[in-house]
């Protein structure tokens, strides 16, 4: 039969107009992919009924065996996604006792309920607890119930927009039997998932050229790009035929592969500094707490993580990291010499094993002739001394301020291995 095939279709005029950036489409098929099913499309459209209706009809046309809807399930009047469900696939809409009463429960503890005429209250719960006839209800993470609904042979699960509601909901929807029996079907995820640092494509294509062909078809390849890294998966075509493409792949860029299971740089480093009990400190500039803020997004961060500074001004480089002024002053803030002081201040200043600095130029002005915007300096600071990386990287501010916090993580990876932590 085949992987299962899914259609994702999000709703939201303030995603169409761009008011608010999608994040439950890239959730879902993150986790499709991750768990062997292919997703066939993402079609992304208004809070119009009859264009979502059109929507779900031509992801079920498509030959999707699986099509999620998300966002549209509020009180509002825009809210219509179970509206256009029911229309898609024939169905009337009919007021669920069970999920009236998870409705009522959810929004029974706000404040701000009083303020609302009780005819109004009424008339949006009752709102939210609509259901296509025959779907059975998910219950509401936040206010809105969602459901699973059967049709033709196909599924569709229809979840809400916020995303923490979404991804709680489609935990909760996997659970289903009939979605559990398609993620049986799918049979898992790729067999492996590395990532490698430091290669771009055009590289991986001319590796897979000098690759045997019967290694090279032995296993499905996908190939994303990331800032600074790929994300290869493979999944066997013939018995063990990803492992053989990965140990051909390792061969071609020895040293470029870090995990061979999908793991993100932030999490080898949080272990290995946790398994030799050892703690980091930051010092940012240009990218202003975003390595603090991926760093301490993992759970237990408090273990390893130590602190930061943001020392986006000079006077804090000296003053917060003692940056000597002469320095400041002679080499400049964007320096292989200030890029070691701040990650040795961070070191020294707040109690760490190792600390860690980026400071350079994001754009889109600042730059000179001898210091082009992209010009990044990244120091790594240990109990054997100190490393900095010159980069120069391409790219608007966004993209720069990334692939350095990118490089940052690398590059403490790197000094923790060579150092054993």
């Amino acid at each position: 039969m085949g992987s299962p095939r899914v259609a994702i279709v999000v709703t939201g005029d303030e995603i169409v107009r761009g008011r608010v950036s999608d994040r439950n489409g890239g959730m879902l098929a993150r986790w499709c992919d991750a768990h062997g099913m292919a997703v066939l499309g993402m079609a992304v459209v208004g809070d119009d009924p009859q264009d979502i209706t059109r929507a779900v009809r031509a992801g079920i046309g498509s030959g999707a065996d699986l099509v999620i809807t998300t966002g549209g399930l509020g009180v509002t009047h825009d809210d219509l996604t179970m509206r256009a469900v029911a229309e898609a696939t024939g169905r009337a809409l009919a007021l669920d006792p069970v999920a009236l009463d998870l409705v009522r429960a959810a929004v029974a503890s706000s404040a701000a309920r009083d303020r609302v005429a009780a005819h109004i209250r009424e008339a949006t719960d009752r709102k939210q607890a609509m259901l296509p006839v025959g779907g059975d209800m998910l219950a509401p993470v936040g206010t809105a119930p969602g459901c699973v609904l059967e049709h033709e042979g196909r599924l569709i699960v229809v979840l809400p927009g916020p995303p923490f509601e979404a991804d709680r909901m489609w935990d909760a929807a996997t659970g289903h039997p009939a979605i559990a029996a398609l993620i049986a079907r799918a049979g898992g995820p790729p067999t492996l998932t590395l990532r490698l640092h430091g290669i771009i494509e055009p590289e991986v294509v001319g590796a897979l050229a000098d690759i045997p062909a019967a290694t090279r078809e032995g296993a499905r390849l996908g190939i994303c790009a990331k800032a600074g890294e790929l994300e290869l998966t493979l999944a066997d075509r013939v018995p063990d035929g990803a492992t053989l493409l990965a140990d051909a792949l390792d061969r071609a860029f020895p040293g470029a592969t870090f995990t061979r299971h999908g793991r993100y740089v932030e999490e080898i480093v949080a272990d290995t500094l946790l398994a030799h009990g050892a703690r980091l400190a930051v010092a940012e500039s240009c990218t202003g707490g975003m390595l603090g803020a991926r760093l301490t997004a993992l759970a237990g961060a408090s273990s390893w993580f130590r602190g930061g500074v943001i020392a986006y001004d000079n006077a804090v480089k000296r003053d917060a990291l003692g940056v000597p002024e002469d320095i400041l002053a002679d080499e400049g803030a964007v320096s292989v010499a200030c890029a070691a002081a701040m990650a040795e201040g961070a070191r020294t200043r707040l109690d760490a094993a190792w600390g860690v600095s980026i400071t350079g130029i994001a754009g889109p002005g600042g730059g000179t002739p001898a210091k082009p915007v992209g010009t990044v300096m990244i120091g790594c600071a240990g109990p054997n001394g100190t490393v900095v990386d010159t980069h120069h990287f391409r790219g608007d501010r966004s993209l720069i301020r990334e692939r350095s916090t990118v490089a940052a993580l690398h590059l403490v990876r790197r000094c923790l291995t060579a150092h054993g932590a």
